[in-house]
Formats: structure tokens, C-alpha cells, sequence
């Protein structure tokens, strides 16, 4: 099931937004030169919120140790995080995103699975 997320024009390119949605973890939307990605925003390392951090390419850094994470994948890049964070299945309908609930996607697909829904529910 995919819940809408937020407006896109709500996270510029080269940003990141924390989002809370009920029933799911706090998450952090990374807007990527227009490439949207979402990921859990606690960091596995330190417990910070990943949305108070920098996004740094593909990269958000961890605002409390500067631990990185690949947004597209959540794999951890850059010590002192060892452990991935989750990444969310996210599309872009007439410049809303919508998130996948509840369950995050594996990394090794979370590439993969960008694309357009077939159907989106109606905004909440």
C-alpha cells in the first residue's frame, strides 16, 4: 500500500525533511537533483535523526558522529555506522510522493524497485 508522503516541492534538491506518518518510524526524504528517495532517519550508529544531517551527493551524513548512508541503498558508507538504516519504496505522482507502508525494502532492491504506481490512493 503506498500512504502519501508529502509535496515534493516541500524538499528542494540537495535537502532532506523528516516525516512522520503514523504507524511508521520517523523518516527522512532526500531529494537527490530531483531523484526522491526515503529511508528510516534514525541512525544505526548513534540514534540521531538522519533529517539533521547533510545531504552530500548520494550521501546523508549523521549529524552526531558524521556517519554516512547511500540513500538509494541505506548501506552504511562512512564509519563510525557499520549497520544500514531501512529505505522505503517511494513514487512521485503529479508532484506528490507517496512511501510504501508498512515494510521498508531490502537495499540490495531498493534501486531497483523506483518506479511509477499503477494506482496512488487519494491525498489525506
Amino acid at each position: 500500500m503506498m500512504r502519501f508522503l508529502c509535496d515534493t516541492a516541500e524538499v528542494p534538491a540537495g535537502e532532506t525533511r523528516s516525516v512522520r506518518l503514523e504507524g511508521m518510524p520517523e523518516l527522512v526524504v532526500c531529494n537527490v537533483d530531483g531523484e526522491f528517495h526515503v529511508l528510516a532517519a534514525t541512525c544505526s550508529h548513534g540514534k540521531a535523526s538522519l533529517a539533521d544531517g547533510r545531504l552530500l551527493g548520494c550521501e546523508v551524513e549523521c549529524p552526531l558522529h558524521s556517519g554516512r548512508f547511500d540513500v538509494r541503498t541505506g548501506r552504511a558508507t562512512r564509519r563510525p555506522a557499520k549497520r544500514p538504516v531501512a529505505v522505503y519504496e517511494c513514487v512521485v505522482e503529479g508532484g506528490d510522493l507517496y512511501v510504501s507502508d508498512p515494510a521498508p525494502v531490502d537495499s540490495d532492491l531498493a534501486v531497483a524497485l523506483r518506479r511509477e504506481p499503477a494506482s496512488v490512493p487519494p491525498k489525506r
